[in-house]
């Protein structure tokens, strides 16, 4: 017995050794959306003082396609050594949800930070005359069908957000998705297309340049960093709220060491008041937390937004 204790003893430095310090090589921070979008503009953000903290460059790739579904299953066929991670958003679930996917949004994906929640803005081409929800509405009602808002894909909040307002003001519109923010954006200044419900942190820039005209936002209470806008709940639609959420994820089975680490090197940068302000100007909300905790509302979203989908009929197109 003692012989087989102190044989141990032995081996446990060995064990040690063997274990490669992590991160051994440079990490790949991979972006489901193209450049210009939300989901890249905090993924560049992070990256440069996240690869000072790891002492190994964090490489931003921006995998497109299938509205975040390629950059997933990039991720999830990647090696669980915390050498490849993913900024995610709510499609992970809806795509899982209203097209087949060769993953599972809960068991092929290791949750390591719940980063932020940002709502999404209502805005118009200035072009058009409308300047608030009712003559949205009345626009939409008097020309129906006509009306076209963009979105980064089936399933994202944006998206949602247009069906869910459509239903509740009984009218039609047509949804455009795109590739990604950056692009419907451009289209939606551009005159190609009429509104959209964009994510605060890509559409703030081109309201504060003029370029579109803010309606409403969609997430249930005003936002500091557009206070004069109202909610589409308080402009008659009571109830109303949608916002996007967007994480930090990797592939089934990163050891809990390398998952805690990459949290907490997070987390020094978004939760003090300096990062708090940047991402709040961005028009995020900081959320944090454990692993353990984001894995919880995984589930929990997974729940929530199937029973969403469900009750608005809600289709792949």
């Amino acid at each position: 017995m003692r012989r087989r204790g102190l044989l141990a003893a032995l081996a446990a430095p060995a064990l040690a050794q063997a274990q490669p310090a992590w991160p051994s090589r440079p990490i790949r921070l991979l972006i489901p959306f193209p450049p210009g979008g939300t989901t890249d503009i905090l993924g560049r953000y992070l990256a440069p003082p996240l690869s000072a903290a790891f002492g190994q460059n964090v490489v931003v790739e921006n995998r497109t396609g299938g509205n975040g579904a390629v950059a997933i299953v990039e991720m999830t066929r990647a090696a669980p050594d915390g050498h490849t991670i993913c900024m995610s958003i709510s499609t992970l679930i809806t795509q899982a949800l209203l097209t087949k996917q060769p993953y599972d949004p809960i068991a092929d994906v290791t949750p390591i930070l719940h980063l932020a929640n940002v709502g999404n803005i209502v805005v118009v081409n200035p072009a058009l005359p409308i300047r608030s929800l009712a003559d949205l509405v009345a626009y939409a009602k008097a020309n129906p069908g006509r009306l076209s808002y963009g979105s980064p894909g089936i399933g994202s909040s944006v998206h949602l957000s247009g069906e869910l307002f459509s239903q509740a003001a009984g009218i039609q519109m047509v949804h455009v998705p795109y590739r990604g923010g950056g692009p419907a954006l451009a289209d939606l200044v551009a005159g190609n297309i009429q509104l959209m419900f964009g994510n605060a942190s890509s559409t703030l820039p081109f309201v504060r340049g003029g370029s579109v005209r803010p309606l409403a936002v969609t997430s249930a209470s005003r936002q500091v960093y557009a206070p004069d806008l109202p909610t589409i709940a308080e402009s008659g639609y009571p109830g109303f709220a949608v916002v996007e959420w967007y994480a930090m994820i990797g592939p089934a089975g990163m050891p809990a060491s390398v998952t805690e680490r990459i949290n907490r090197e997070i987390m020094a940068i978004v939760g003090t008041p300096e990062g708090r302000a940047k991402l709040l100007d961005l028009g995020a909300e900081v959320v944090g937390g454990t692993p353990a905790e984001f894995g919880a509302f995984l589930r929990a979203d997974l729940t929530r937004t199937e029973a969403l989908i469900r009750g608005a009929n809600i289709k792949a197109e």
